[in-house]
């Protein structure tokens, strides 16, 4: 295992003690020993159900009373039997199953045959799996289940008799005892959070808690106050913790209104403080900009979600708590990340990408980072993360963080980051001529005795975008390193070189021309990859800047708007026709 120094080598071994110890606790509290418990204290019934507000598509109900199961791209025909009795199949298909996030589209189409459908499937996953299922139980697929279980509880039990109706809830109180029992246990950061959110929704929910609501209640409030961030961030300064966070936790806040509850401070305080934030976040065309594990953003659930924002201001420009900043000039946003790697213990999906930056006029993405793969497959994994798939400067083709991927502790562990930038410098200044940010990372400091310093300026009117990258020496600097300035393009522009390859020109499919130039620098149009969509993996392009440490360490460069959109007769863009093909595997 190729760990440098002794202070990784001592995150990692407490990783694995932390880790042993868990799983020791685990085995304790939801193992044997809690399937042989006695369990008697069962609600007598349900008072509420809080809403779901993930959208349905009500087009998969034939398929599943059909019995073919499409999640996370695997197909399954189960040809008469339960899908609960198959166990050969993808793990991440057997997920999804056993989350049941895809009642609500058997509830969409709202017939009589998908309420039975949807029993028939409850009372198979309570005789195979009630029990013991080595996916089933997972801590994160509990969770799930537990929330869409009490939020489709009256399409489950509508017509169902007197003995289902309390074999359900007996099921649904065994789970939210082993989610309280294990919670401790569970993965630090969403996964927690979540659970305390699907166990205080359900104390809620079920008639007779009293004393478990209060705990639940508690303990929902300590997770909030430590996760976000007095900004509206996330510990783990991932944007879909945003969206998975409130997704759950304004149906739990209505439940609380509903049964004319207290609202806890917490709850109310982390709403007003995340929404502002999702925002920050946004493009002009609605998607979230691609930092520390945001792949394609779910577009119909962040607008859900905005809905609740009884606010509706204007986003925030500076998240210090977070790390980010955003520059706004009329239509032009750039945002960029500039903070220190989060904690060791929430850093399983967090990214390289120190100091880069995303750029979009209007609805146009122009620069982007090439975000995260929708695939579950390790290669792609661990090229999302690295510091070469954002639009920053990488050294020696090297990213500024290391990671625990190398065998055997990174299967055990998962991939957190051991060490990265901790010191991260930022200036902001701003005034009627545009925007500044000045910022600088050690992440390359240990290793090539380098730090990297990022000067962004966007000229009030969004039209030029100015930067300049600098390696700063802070020692001796081997005189064949190299240095490399990556700028991801949305795939949706066209690119072709000016003026012998000094510049390079961008045009939107909307008709918006921008041109890059990098005067006296080695200029490159080279392909990339972007991750992050519903298409699946496209090709796209990257402009790459590269030079010597020694003999060119700082750089400048700009983004000029030279053309604004024109639209056709019909209505649409005179480039509609240019069309990207998906990258197959």
């Amino acid at each position: 295992m190729n760990i440098a120094s002794l202070n990784e080598r001592s995150r990692v071994w407490r990783l694995v003690a932390l880790h042993i110890w868990h799983r020791t606790l685990k085995w304790m509290h939801g193992g044997p020993f809690f399937r042989l418990q006695p369990f008697s204290a069962v609600p007598a019934r349900l008072l509420i159900a809080p809403q779901d507000l993930r959208t349905a598509d009500e087009t998969n109900a034939a398929d599943i009373y059909g019995g073919r199961f499409l999640f996370s791209g695997h197909l399954v025909e189960t040809q008469g039997r339960s899908p609960f009795e198959l166990n050969a199949v993808h793990e991440d298909w057997q997920r999804e199953l056993h989350s049941f996030g895809w009642l609500r589209d058997l509830r969409a189409s709202d017939s009589q045959i998908a309420r039975q459908n949807a029993r028939v499937l409850v009372e198979d996953w309570m005789k195979y799996c009630g029990r013991r299922h080595p996916i089933g139980w997972e801590a994160p697929v509990v969770t799930r289940r537990i929330l869409s279980w009490l939020a489709h509880s009256p399409f489950i039990l509508q017509d169902g008799d007197h003995e289902f109706y309390r074999n359900f809830v007996k099921s649904l109180a065994r789970q939210v005892r082993y989610l309280r029992q294990t919670i401790n246990e569970t993965e630090d950061g969403v996964v927690r959070l979540r659970a305390s959110l699907a166990v205080a929704s359900a104390c809620i929910s079920m008639a007779g808690q009293g004393r478990f609501a209060r705990q639940s209640i508690r303990r929902l409030e300590h997770e909030l106050t430590r996760q976000i961030l007095p900004d509206g961030g996330h510990i783990s300064r991932n944007p879909r913790a945003l969206i998975d966070i409130l997704a759950d936790l304004l149906p739990v806040r209505q439940a609380f209104v509903a049964q004319g509850l207290e609202m806890p401070p917490a709850m109310l305080q982390s709403v007003d403080r995340m929404m502002p934030m999702l925002r920050f976040f946004r493009h002009g065309d609605g998607a979230l900009a691609h930092f520390n594990g945001m792949g394609s953003t779910p577009s119909d659930l962040v607008a859900t979600i905005l809905a609740y924002d009884d606010a509706r201001g204007a986003p925030p420009l500076n998240a210090p708590h977070s790390g980010y900043q955003r520059l706004s000039g009329a239509n032009s946003v750039v945002l960029i990340d500039a903070g220190p790697v989060p904690a060791l213990g929430v850093s399983g999906d967090a990214h390289a990408g120190c100091l880069s930056f995303e750029f979009s006029s209007g609805t146009n993405r122009i620069v982007v980072n090439c975000g995260v793969s929708t695939k579950s497959n390790p290669m792609w994994r661990k090229v999302s993360r690295s510091t070469a798939a954002h639009s920053t400067a990488t050294v020696e083709d090297t990213s500024s963080c290391r990671f625990l991927s190398e065998k055997p502790f990174g299967r055990l562990l998962g991939a957190p980051i051991l060490s990265g930038p901790s010191v991260v410098d930022l200036e902001r200044e701003d005034d009627q001529a545009g925007s500044r940010i000045t910022a600088s990372h050690d992440g390359y400091a240990a290793e090539f005795n380098v730090v990297h310093e990022r000067d962004l300026r966007l000229s009030g009117d969004g039209t030029v975008l100015d930067g300049i990258d600098t390696l700063r020496a802070v020692g001796s600097i081997d005189p064949e390193h190299r240095y490399a300035l990556r700028f991801h393009l949305h795939p949706g522009l066209r690119t072709s070189m000016l003026r012998g390859g000094s510049a390079v020109l961008l045009v939107c499919r909307d008709g918006e021309a921008w041109e890059f130039e990098a005067p006296g620098c080695e200029l490159s149009l080279d392909e990339s990859i972007y991750l992050s969509d519903v298409y699946g993996h496209r090709k796209t392009d990257q402009i790459v800047v590269t030079g010597s440490l020694q003999e060119a360490p700082s750089v400048g460069w700009q983004f000029r708007k030279t053309a604004t959109a024109k639209l056709s007769r019909r209505g649409t863009s005179e480039f509609d026709d240019f069309g990207e093909l998906p990258l197959e595997d």
